[in-house]
């Protein structure tokens, strides 16, 4: 199975969603998604885009691109996915996490 399947049905997981669900979001057929998310065919660039965005992740991690050269791939997955949970989050609440993640930089490391 390739790249994007597997990402596809990680994120769906993730979200706590069906491939069914990620399909309606999305706004696609169920049968259409089901090709993306076993591998049998890949969508345009405009579908990618689109279900990207729906599921809060970006085409780049989707299809695997790297972040940069010096980025561990399991940070970069984890700060993109704050990152989209913090596009949902009030002000004061996206606040409140950088000042949690502040603290949590700043704590010594043992």
């Amino acid at each position: 199975m390739d790249l994007l399947a597997r990402r596809l049905q990680e994120r769906a997981k993730q979200l706590g969603i069906s491939n069914a669900e990620a399909a309606r979001r999305v706004g696609l057929e169920e049968r259409r998604y089901a090709h993306y998310a076993s591998g049998r065919r890949e969508p345009d660039l405009a579908t990618l885009v689109r279900i990207a965005a729906t599921l809060g992740t970006t085409p780049n991690w989707l299809l695997g691109v790297p972040a940069g050269p010096d980025i561990d791939a399991d940070v970069s997955t984890l700060v993109e996915r704050f990152a989209y949970a913090a596009n949902s989050m009030s002000l004061r609440e996206l606040e409140l996490c950088v000042i949690q993640a502040e603290a949590v930089a700043a704590a010594p490391r043992k």
